[in-house]
């Protein structure tokens, strides 16, 4: 957006935004490590924020989740300066004074920001509709309720998915969904989880950028309300070792013109060719995109069989066990076929995970992969011999080896630009090389809240 447009538009943004008692415009951008960053402005200044946008330093992309560590690398060191603009377009009122928008990063000349997440997400899906594919990304948010320090809670009455917690925690429920709906957050349901003291809210489908808009959004806003009730929200892969994980799973559908490419077809469960060969290369590539989806320190412990993380590098129908769960379409699914992607977790940039199942999506379409057979059982229920045959895998619980296959991986630098995955991988190779020796029990604790709100 020009200064001349961004004018004009800022300048009625403002009027409305003041009549709703709008004083404080909250900015936010998201790093490499999953780190949510922000600047604030008075209302006055929206315009500014919006073009040419507000300094930060290129050592924003490498802050590393210790609350310490910086990455310095020869462009995201102590020389230079960047430019982070918000998104007039996806600006949502918070409540008590406080208004929000995205924001991307861009050079001082206005050209965008090469290691910027929203962007490399906003060039995929550019790379899609030139193919003549809309996507549509739906998010699903898991998260643990903790005490102010990060203590656990106690969990008496809690059950897994059970009524109890829906009835300790009824006000801080009705405040995020009241809130939400005020937002412009569309909320599809919210749930106790299986852990204890866990939660998990669905979110409507959008376009891409606006569906990891909206996710960021909804953890300002649960975020917030917890305060008001003395909690906070742990949004770590594994809260407490040993017990369950959080995930952050995304679901996405693809459509050519009005045609869907996961239902209507003669392929396995519906899909069209297309969709198939999606399927085939999100599949086929998941580790070597592991590093970007579930890559930090605390995420080879949810890694596991058995925990339904997706541990397993299979696709079925309803398979929980699988990375990737195809959900059909049907009367129980109106919104149409789906497929979800169960290895991403909340540690990981929603950006740059979507950017990566996207672009490894489309890459399937154009080199026709076949999807391999679904599986149609629990995958650890087969012998070693009957995975091998199938072709199923495990990814790897080691971090050191996620990094490593993302970092040589030629796909991945294609579909996020060598910029980004530099950037992921230096963060995360921090934590390896400061964090490795630590016990479960001890990075659990250490990492409760780096990714809170």
């Amino acid at each position: 957006m020009t200064d001349m447009a961004a004018k004009p538009l800022a300048a009625a943004a403002i009027a409305q935004l003041e009549s709703d008692g709008v004083t404080t415009l909250i900015g936010t951008v998201v790093n490499p490590a999953g780190l949510i960053h922000a600047k604030t402005v008075p209302l006055r200044r929206m315009g500014a924020f919006a073009d040419p946008g507000l300094g930060a330093s290129p050592v924003w992309h490498v802050f590393a989740i210790d609350q310490a560590g910086i990455v310095f690398g020869d462009r995201t060191g102590v020389v230079g300066d960047q430019r982070i603009r918000i998104d007039l377009g996806a600006l949502r009122v918070l409540g008590d004074g406080l208004a929000w928008a995205p924001g991307s990063f861009f050079a001082q000349d206005g050209s965008p920001d090469p290691y910027c997440a929203r962007g490399a997400l906003s060039r995929v899906q550019s790379r899609l509709s030139d193919a003549g594919i809309e996507a549509m990304v739906g998010h699903e948010m898991e998260f643990v309720l903790v005490g102010p320090d990060g203590a656990r809670l106690p969990s008496h009455l809690w059950a897994q998915y059970g009524l109890a917690g829906v009835l300790e925690f009824e006000g801080f429920i009705t405040d995020v969904t009241n809130a939400a709906a005020a937002s412009g957050v569309a909320i599809e349901q919210f749930h106790p989880e299986y852990g204890a003291n866990q939660f998990e809210i669905s979110l409507a489908p959008l376009d891409p950028v606006a569906a990891a808009d909206q996710l960021i959004l909804l953890r300002i806003i649960v975020g917030r309300v917890a305060r008001n009730y003395g909690l906070r929200v742990s949004l770590s892969p594994v809260p407490f070792a040993g017990s369950v994980g959080s995930g952050a799973h995304q679901h996405f559908s693809l459509t050519r013109g009005d045609t869907p490419l996961f239902s209507g077809g003669d392929g396995p469960g519906g899909m069209t060719t297309e969709g198939a060969s999606a399927v085939a290369g999100v599949l086929g590539s998941l580790a070597q995109a592991q590093g970007v989806l579930c890559g930090s320190i605390l995420s080879g412990l949810r890694m596991t069989p058995g925990s339904w993380s997706g541990a397993y590098t299979c696709w079925g129908t309803e398979n929980r066990e699988a990375a990737v769960r195809f959900l059909p379409a049907g009367a129980a699914n109106p919104r149409g076929a789906n497929v979800e992607v169960k290895v991403v977790d909340p540690s990981a940039n929603p950006y740059i995970a979507t950017a990566a199942i996207l672009g490894l999506a489309l890459d399937g379409i154009d080199r026709e992969l076949a999807a391999p057979e679904q599986v149609t059982v629990d995958p650890s229920s087969l012998t070693d011999a009957q995975r091998a045959e199938a072709g199923i895998g495990l990814l790897t619980p080691h971090q050191s080896e996620a990094i490593d296959t993302l970092d040589g991986s030629a796909l991945l630098r294609t579909v996020l630009g060598d910029d980004v995955v530099d950037a992921v991988v230096a963060v995360r190779r921090y934590e390896h090389t400061n964090f490795a020796d630590l016990s479960p029990d001890e990075l659990a604790e250490k990492f409760r809240l780096a990714w809170s709100v």
